[in-house]
């Protein structure tokens, strides 16, 4: 038997030269020699069913494994490292139920994985990949992420992961989700963010989703059933060329952007379009049974009908648990709608004549342009010189204002409305500008200011 030199000397010849590649790159925060750092990671993999070989700037699945058993293994994290393929070895190990491929170098995915059937987590992020194989969609994924790839689709069979939970495809090249992305009837959360998406599926909105980011893509108009989404908590949409909800809807967030989904929804809808809505006089003399089964073929609805499609529509824009016998009988879709061009046309007629009065343009986000107080403080002062007599403003050393200074701001704006004869049912309260409450409050007391200081103008000359 030969006798082994000295443990030094012994360690500084490589048993191989694929294992001298393998264990070229490899650092080590400790005093042991470097292979036997990668013998220590797999020996506690077979003790502990978790394989951790990360950050080791591996090319590939190191030979020595094989001298351990790691057919238990659970959990294996092969993330940062070298590799352009997924370990062969791996492929064997039929106990996995998490694997960390983050940040390789890896082109494709073997058919073989197909045989890691207790995989729950995949993360394939941050490699070179151009296609997601079908053999993935057989697998019992609740958790797939395969972001930061070179995807420009998606498998048709995705559908078949009934278990999955969270799918990120973020930063990927993807044109438009498959058909049967509606099917996963698990998923909880949908990342998509950075893509080339232009449509959005409406399947989606039967989905569970909690979470959906979309954001940074080509979509111009969210589907009026993602109403539906009820059990939606984040929805992450910015910069997309947003036409339908517009963006100044869309900047105020979700609840904003599912009531304007909501008035579409009726908008649209072809029983509404053919409502027949007759004055309270008209509808006494209707029997129950008027127009239906006309001979004539026409499809006027009977007064019962009417009344039901008025209360369904209602109860779209009341939120809170009211019974439909509390809605108002006269309520009606139509005076809804002029409602809502009524408070838009009065935001725009805000903007308008502060931009007109002042000379400068106002962000799109108007209320947000507004919630310091600086520049209705600035309107005032035009209409009547020096009736504010300090307005604090931002600096460059300081570019947003405290929330004290904003109050002062917006309280000295409301007081010199009221010096001005501005009456106290016209005015907002500093809370309606501070917080973005209530826009169209804000836009009838500056209405009203302007109207008061033309009435004085008119009487003086």
């Amino acid at each position: 038997m030969a006798t082994l030199g000295p443990e030094p000397r012994a360690h500084s010849q490589l048993p191989s030269a694929a294992l001298q590649t393998n264990l070229s790159g490899l650092g080590s925060s400790t005093s042991l020699p470097l292979n036997r750092g990668l013998e220590r990671a797999l020996e506690d993999a077979a003790n502990s069913g978790f394989l951790n070989l990360s950050t080791r700037k591996l090319k590939e699945f190191p030979r020595t494994a094989s001298n351990y058993d790691l057919t238990d293994t659970v959990e294996a994290d092969l993330s940062k490292n070298r590799l352009i393929d997924i370990p062969s070895e791996m492929c064997h190990l039929v106990s996995l139920e998490t694997l960390n491929l983050y940040h390789n170098c890896i082109k494709s995915i073997p058919d073989t994985i197909i045989s890691l059937q207790s995989l729950t987590c995949l993360n394939i992020s941050r490699n070179q990949l151009s296609v997601l194989p079908a053999c993935v969609c057989g697998l019992p994924l609740r958790v797939l992420n395969a972001s930061n790839n070179k995807l420009n689709a998606l498998p048709e069979s995705i559908g078949q992961l009934t278990n999955l939970m969270e799918l990120d495809v973020s930063c990927n090249e993807i044109t438009a989700l498959p058909r049967h992305t509606g099917q996963l009837k698990a998923l909880r959360e949908l990342n998509v963010h950075r893509n080339l998406l232009c449509v959005l599926p409406e399947d989606l909105a039967d989905l569970p989703l909690v979470k959906f980011d979309f954001s940074c893509n080509k979509v111009s108009t969210i589907p009026v059933c993602y109403r539906k989404m009820t059990q939606l908590q984040s929805l992450q949409l910015e910069n997309n060329p947003l036409q339908s909800p517009p963006a100044q809807i869309c900047m105020k967030g979700k609840i904003h952007i599912f009531k304007y989904l909501a008035m579409e929804a009726c908008r649209s809808d072809k029983m509404v379009d053919a409502l027949y809505l007759p004055d309270i006089d008209q509808h006494k003399k209707l029997d129950s049974d008027s127009g239906v089964g006309s001979d004539n073929g026409d499809k006027r609805l009977s007064a019962t009908e009417v009344s039901v499609c008025v209360c369904v529509c209602v109860t779209v824009f009341f939120r809170t648990h009211k019974t439909l016998e509390s809605v108002d009988p006269q309520f009606t879709m139509r005076r809804k709608m002029e409602q809502l061009r009524e408070e838009l046309e009065l935001i725009e007629q805000l903007r308008e004549s502060i931009e007109s009065r002042l000379k400068v343009v106002l962000p799109e986000d108007l209320g947000s342009s507004l919630m310091d107080g600086v520049v209705l403080c600035h309107l005032v002062n035009h209409i009547r010189p020096r009736s504010v007599a300090s307005i604090h403003v931002p600096s460059p050393a300081v570019p947003k204002l405290s929330m004290a200074k904003c109050r002062r701001n917006v309280e000295n704006f409301l007081d010199t409305c009221r010096k001005m004869g501005v009456p106290e049912d016209k005015l907002c309260l500093p809370h309606h500008i501070l917080e973005e409450k209530g826009l169209i409050k804000v836009g009838i007391a500056v209405q009203a200011l302007l109207d008061e200081t033309s009435a004085s103008e008119t009487l003086i000359t």
